[in-house]
């Protein structure tokens, strides 16, 4: 059984590649995993992500959104409704981002570990 190293597989899913090769796109949508790679035909529908992506969006745009607000509520003073727009519109445009992203590190992480089916036999 061969090596699977973990940081290039989770990092080739973070940026929403193939976790194998790379090269192949890891979603038909916003999150649907593809069920194999168009570049390399590596079987992808094993994945059981469920919701470690949005548990880890959450606690990373929840603690930047944190450090934010009180960043421009001390050196601003602005007023409150521009102030929960701003907050609002940048909680959702970093979830929205990063959430593709965290699900595509925890396919790439579990390809790796040959977790949930990835492994080469049964």
């Amino acid at each position: 059984m061969d090596e699977r190293p973990v940081w290039p597989a989770v990092r080739r899913g973070f940026l929403r590649r193939c976790p194998n090769c790379g090269e192949g796109r890891l979603f038909e949508g916003y999150l649907k995993v593809t069920d194999s790679c168009p570049a390399c035909g590596e079987v992808l529908s094993h994945h059981r992500a469920d919701d470690g992506p949005a548990y880890l969006t959450i606690l990373i745009v929840g603690h930047i959104v944190a450090v934010l607000m009180h960043f421009v509520w001390v050196t601003f003073r602005p007023e409150p409704l521009v102030f929960a727009t701003f907050l609002t519109v940048v909680a959702v445009g970093m979830s929205l981002w990063l959430l593709p992203r965290f699900k595509g590190a925890i396919v790439g992480y579990q390809w790796a570990h040959r977790m949930h089916g990835f492994g080469d036999g049964p």
